[in-house]
């Protein structure tokens, strides 16, 4: 079988206390960050904003490069059995004011996107993620913030 290479755009997206936006997904059920798949055409900054969009429905004001993840770590397979390789963009976001859009909890944002890609969006501290819970491809991402590593390239 033949591994295919996926250029992603991810976006870590923090709250007024600093929380991480974590996003549950349809498809797996486990939790990691909003993002996903460049489309032909686009540059990795609008793959990111659109898949924001999409998965939260905030739209991103400001962004800086955070980290390029590559290598045997973003290796994965598919539950079908298809192999793939990433190649993960991740970048500090500012969004738009979140006033009327969390739930009771202040944690929880409310919105429900039109493909239903997202389960649930809770901001979490750091100290609270339970890496059991996050997608395997994302785990060296969670690990990496939680040890304060700031390497641009990451592998």
């Amino acid at each position: 079988m033949t591994r295919r290479i996926i250029v992603t755009g991810g976006a870590i997206i923090r709250d007024h206390a600093g929380r991480i936006l974590l996003q549950r997904r349809s498809d797996y059920g486990d939790w990691g960050l909003p993002g996903g798949g460049m489309e032909a055409g686009e540059q990795i900054e609008e793959t990111m904003i659109r898949e924001v969009r999409e998965e939260t429905g905030l739209e991103v004001n400001a962004y800086e490069l955070a980290a390029i993840y590559t290598g045997e770590r973003m290796e994965y397979t598919y539950p079908d059995g298809n192999e793939v390789v990433f190649v993960m963009f991740l970048f500090h976001v500012t969004t738009t004011d979140l006033t009327g859009r969390m739930a009771a909890d202040h944690r929880t944002l409310l919105f429900e996107d039109e493909q239903r890609e997202s389960l649930q969006l809770v901001f979490h501290s750091l100290e609270e993620i339970d890496l059991a819970v996050i997608n395997q491809v994302q785990q060296p991402v969670f690990i990496d913030l939680m040890q304060g590593k700031t390497a641009l390239l990451r592998n």
